[in-house]
This record gives structure tokens, sequence and C-alpha cells, in this order.
């Protein structure tokens, strides 16, 4: 973590010495020095230097804002800006932010502390901060023309309230609220309880990320704006997999997943090998009678969920929303099913007109992973190019994998490598003979040899049905 200033002094700058020279300098500045993060990579916890104590979350390819104590008063700083994010290796998308990032640093804080957050806006126009969930001032909501003047470019404005319950929340503009959300502006915000709570247990990993969805086309940079529900790439925390961290445990720890939904659909978030419990939810932390176990939960749009497990179970284990076509990243969505087309004779012919022409899709989309080294657009996201270690990993976007290890070390949250299965323990193919087809549960018992056979009805022509679909794409994600 650096101050924004020595992180645009140059990448020479971001060293632990020269961010600790610049204390003095944020000592002395009337507003707290915003501070960045270089690179996409999960940051470790940021274990509090001051006030009260509690146990950090780990923001999934993010990382936590620091923060100034002035008074008593935590003091955050975001700069509403333009940013360039890594979306997946080899592509990035430009986006909006804070703080040099999309979403912006996660906020920390303890039920009961007074926050003092100042907003800079470098964007191109007017903005605000909605803390959303939070129990605050109407006048700090953040809600441009209701509760206050937007934000004009160039300015600092001050939002300040106490954080008066622990739960999961997230941050985001209610000004443009279409352009700039769907440019990607949020950011998480996590309240710890300031003591024992009830309804909140200790954990021993806190992990947290945002669903996010943008249309960027293949070759370009910048999010469609206009886009209602179409979108072509699914993420968490603006990270493609296989550019998406694993979640880390070590076998027997409890873990707590903290998700919120600002896309503009709802998500089936769903975990292998294991169940876990919504612990919390919008309103805060859930009764411990009314939980019971699930394998996948669905987010709605502006949901916030908490799902907690044991990691008891080693191995990697996929963890990724359902929807299939979220886990695809850059798809078409007007490309016609070619699976059983017969297409003998017709890629000679089509190759006389287009010499480059490829058939793709006649076996299913499955091919377009063992494509990675096709010719694509300058900056375009592939389809599917994660590699296990048992061949390509045919899904991508909204999905990392848990990674389980007996050997772990206590909050180590670095990538272990791949899972080496126990002798015995792996899927494998049949060797054995064919059985014969039975006769299902129910049906006519098959004749005796040398018996007459019964008559048959005469068969009947088979019924085709001709469904005219509607047109316009899957829009209705």
């Amino acid at each position: 973590m650096v101050s924004r200033r020595n992180f645009l002094a140059g990448s020479s700058a971001i060293t632990a010495g020269v961010a600790a020279a610049s204390v003095s300098r944020v000592a002395m500045a009337a507003l707290p020095e915003p501070a960045v993060a270089p690179g996409t990579a999960t940051q470790p916890p940021l274990a509090p230097p001051n006030g009260r104590p509690y146990r950090p979350v780990l923001t999934l390819n993010g990382w936590t804002a620091p923060w100034r104590m002035k008074d008593g008063v935590k003091e955050f700083h975001l700069v509403a800006e333009p940013v360039v994010r890594e979306m997946a290796p080899g592509f990035t998308a430009h986006l909006w932010g804070y703080n040099g990032q999309s979403p912006g640093p996660t906020i920390e804080v303890v039920e009961g502390d007074r926050v003092r957050i100042f907003l800079t806006n470098k964007l191109p126009e007017p903005t605000t901060i909605h803390w959303h969930g939070q129990r605050l001032p109407s006048g700090m909501d953040g809600v441009a023309g209701l509760t206050q003047p937007a934000v004009p470019p160039g300015q600092t404005w001050v939002y300040e309230f106490v954080a008066r319950r622990p739960g999961t929340f997230m941050y985001h503009p209610h000004a443009d609220e279409m352009v700039q959300m769907a440019m990607g502006m949020m950011g998480f915000w996590v309240t710890h309880p300031k003591g024992r709570h009830p309804w909140i247990q200790e954990v021993d990993r806190d992990v947290c990320f945002l669903l996010n969805s943008y249309d960027i086309e293949p070759g370009s940079a910048t999010p469609k704006v206009m886009t209602m529900l179409d979108f072509n790439l699914w993420s968490w925390n603006s990270r493609l997999y296989p550019g998406i961290d694993p979640i880390v445990a070590r076998q027997g720890d409890k873990v707590r997943l903290r998700v919120g939904n600002l896309t503009m659909t709802n998500h089936p978030i769903h975990i292998h090998g294991h169940e876990f419990f919504v612990t919390g939810t919008d309103g805060g932390p859930t009764p411990p009678a009314s939980r019971w176990p699930e394998v996948t939960v669905d987010v709605a749009v502006g949901q916030m969920r908490q799902m907690e497990f044991v990691a008891d179970e080693v191995g990697d284990w996929a963890f990724h929303c359902h929807k299939s076509h979220h886990t695809m990243n850059a798809m078409g969505h007007d490309v016609p099913t070619m699976i059983g087309v017969d297409h003998r004779g017709l890629v000679d012919k089509i190759n006389r007109l287009v010499p480059d022409y490829m058939l793709m899709g006649e076996r299913g989309m499955a091919d377009m992973s063992e494509m990675a080294g096709m010719p694509l657009p300058a900056n375009t996201a592939p389809m599917m190019t994660g590699t296990g270690p048992f061949g390509s990993i045919d899904m991508g976007g909204m999905f990392t994998v848990l990674k389980v290890r007996p050997d772990q070390a206590p909050g180590d949250s670095r990538d272990p490598g791949w899972w080496r299965h126990p002798p015995g323990t792996v899927a494998r193919p049949w060797t054995g003979a064919a059985p014969e087809p039975g006769a299902a549960p129910g049906s006519a018992p098959a004749a005796a040899p040398g018996a007459a056979q019964a008559p048959q009805p005469a068969a009947q022509p088979g019924v085709e049905v001709r469904v005219r679909k509607p047109q316009g794409g899957h829009g209705g994600h």
C-alpha cells in the first residue's frame, strides 16, 4: 500500500522506504493522503494500526483503504477518477473508480466508529457516494438532488457519520448512476462488531468481493454504458477467471464469504464440496435459529450476503455463479447454434471466399478453450482459457477455485498450487465390457427366445414442434 503521491511518482517509488518517508508530508496535509495499491493481486488483510481491534477481511483481488485518526475520528480519502483496470491477463478496461482501481478499496470500521470520508471528484462530471445499507443522517446518504447537490469536478466534499450497526455494506454513486455504475464505480464496506455479538461468530478467514458486469466489445476498452442486461463480461471485483485469485483455506478453518451484487441481474453463487449457512443479509447478521445449510445462495440486485462454512474437505473446489453464461467471458450473443449441422463440403466453399474461415461450434463451444493461441482483436478477453492439472477448465468469468489444504499456514492466502489427489480418488474411465442395455423399470419384459411376437401397434409419425422464439438476444438474464 502506498500513498497516491508516491504511486504517481513512478514504480521506483513504490517501496516501503519511500512510503514511510511520506508520513511527515501526510501528517502536515489538511486532507488524509489518498492511498493506492499497485497491481491486481489480493493484498494481505490490513491489521488495524489504531482504534478498536478487529479481525480484518481479505478483499479478493483488492485491498483495504488505510485511514488517519484525527480527534477520535477515522478519516478516509477517496478519489473518484478514470482508472485502467486489468480484468484478465492481457486485457485492460478503461473504467471509472476510486483511488486508481475499480472497485475502490474496501473500507473497514468498527461498530460505533465515527467516520469522516473525503471525496475528491476527478471525473469529468459531477458525482456523489451513497453508503449502501448504512443507517446515517439523510444528508449523508449521497443521492444527488435529493440529499445533497452533486459534487462538481475538481471539488472535495466531506461525508461524516457513525457506523451504527455491524454488517456487510457497499458504496457507489447516485449521480448519473447508469453511466457511473456501468463504468465500474463501486466499493465494499465492512463494519465489524465492537465486541462479542451473539449472532456473529469468530472466523479464521473472512473474504469479500463484489459482483460486477460490463459490456466491452472485443477490441475495445471502454464499457458500453447504455447496455441494459446483455453484458458480455461477468466479473468479481472487476476480474475474470483465470485472472481471479483462489480462495485459500487451511483444513478445518471457519470461512466467511461476503458478496455484494452491483450488477443488474441476480447471481446464484454456488460452492462445491461443502455446505454453507447464510449468516448475514442486507439487514445484518441473521439469528442462528433462522439458518439452514445451502450449496447455492441467490444474491439479488443490490443485495449483500454473508455465507459461512467449515473448510473440512481438502482439495480444489469450484466456486462460481451458476448462470452458465456468466462463466464464459467475452461471448457473442447473436451467434446461431451450429451443433449437429453437417458442414461437410461447406468449409471448402467458404474458404474460396474467406481463406481464414474456420469451422466452430459444430460439436459445442468447448473447442473455444482449445484455441488459446487463436488471433483475437487487440485487448480482448478470451473465453474459457483457465488451465488446471487435467487440462482446460471450460469456465471463466464469475468463477474461482476454493483450495483447502491440511498444511496451509493459518491466515496464509497464497496460492498453494493444484491439489495432489491421493491414489484412487480421481474419476477414471471404465475399462470393462459394456453391458447390454437393460429394460427400464415398469416396461414390458423381453420375449423369450422362440416365443411368438405379440402384434405391435403401428408406429405413429413423430411430432415436430415449431416454435417461433422471441427475437432480440438473451437480454433476460
